[in-house]
């Protein structure tokens, strides 16, 4: 089985990002990962009661982080290591218009 996170934009823009020859991020490290990621992109919590989920944060992230950021191959390498290893998820496809992920 074949192991990539793909992040899929508003402007159609999909990025493919392949695990098979990265090595995976302890959860813990990815979530301080993402959760600088979070800080740094200046990233608002989705929900009115500011509670922020994994998945909620993964989205976020990948919002914030736009085509620039996923384009630069060692940030997106990182992104999709944190967030496979937060979600505990081999593959991911994460969609920024509809703020869904599926496994």
């Amino acid at each position: 089985m074949r192991s990539e996170v793909i992040v899929q934009l508003d402007a159609g823009q999909e990025f493919r990002i392949s695990l098979d020859a990265l090595t995976p991020m302890p959860p813990d490290l990815a979530r301080v990962w993402l959760d600088q990621q979070f800080v740094a992109l200046e990233c608002e919590p989705i929900r009115a009661t500011g509670k922020l989920l994994s998945a909620d944060r993964v989205l976020c992230v990948a919002q914030g982080a736009g085509a620039g950021r996923l384009a630069d191959r060692a940030w997106a390498n990182e992104f999709a290591r944190a967030a496979s290893a937060s979600l505990g998820r081999p593959s991911l496809r994460i969609d920024v218009s509809t703020m869904t992920i599926t496994y």
